[in-house]
């Protein structure tokens, strides 16, 4: 990935994919950046902008071919490929995330669950294995993990992250309530605070009283 641009166009590109998906759903063959603009809430030359750092991909006087465009942008999230994924921690947030099927039509196929639980050790959620967490060693190193979802109290997190990037895997997906950082570059941290969004939301509500 090019180091210069910039995580704001990075964090964008998933939400061009969605709306791009959305009209290839309603039959779109090709789109304006001024008509995709109004669709998006955004501006043309925002979104001529973000995707000029990935080549462009319209034509002038046409616009986008919207297949094209957005297996483009698939292909620039690395949707191509499948990223197996692994979620240490069997709570109820981690079994929501097994039960949305869309993550593995995406390419993010759910591996194994582990949690330190006896109970749940054995068990199936949507048809996902429980294993206890001793387990988690001898499980990656037999199985391509890819990326390591953390749904688990904050002050296990970090151990937890750092066992796993002991084992090689550096692509952490974390929705404990604690922002993990990592002085090795090869490790990829996705910090989640779903609370942050709530507040968001409140904030918003509260401000226009």
């Amino acid at each position: 990935m090019n180091e210069q641009i910039s995580q704001a166009v990075i964090r964008r590109l998933p939400r061009y994919y969605r709306y791009l998906g959305d009209l290839l759903m309603q039959g779109t063959e090709r789109i304006s950046s001024n008509e995709l603009s109004v669709k998006m809430n955004s501006t043309a030359s925002q979104i001529r902008q973000d995707l000029n750092n990935f080549g462009g991909f319209g034509q002038q006087g046409y616009g986008y071919n919207v297949k094209f465009l957005h297996d483009e942008i698939g292909k620039i999230l690395g949707l191509d490929k499948v990223h197996n994924m692994i979620i240490v921690g069997a709570g109820n947030l981690a079994k929501a995330i097994v039960r949305y099927d869309k993550f593995e039509r995406l390419g993010f196929p759910t591996l194994a669950m582990f949690d330190v639980n006896p109970e749940l050790f054995g068990k199936t959620i949507n048809g996902i294995k429980v294993y206890s967490l001793d387990e988690l060693e001898s499980f990656v190193k037999e199985n391509r993990v890819d990326i390591a979802a953390l749904t688990l109290p904050k002050q296990n997190a970090y151990d937890a992250a750092n066992k796993l990037v002991g084992l090689g895997v550096k692509s952490i997906w974390n929705f404990a309530h604690v922002d993990l950082e990592f002085e090795d570059e090869d490790v990829v941290v996705e910090n989640v605070h779903l609370s942050d969004s709530l507040m968001q939301l409140s904030y918003n509500i509260t401000s226009r009283k």
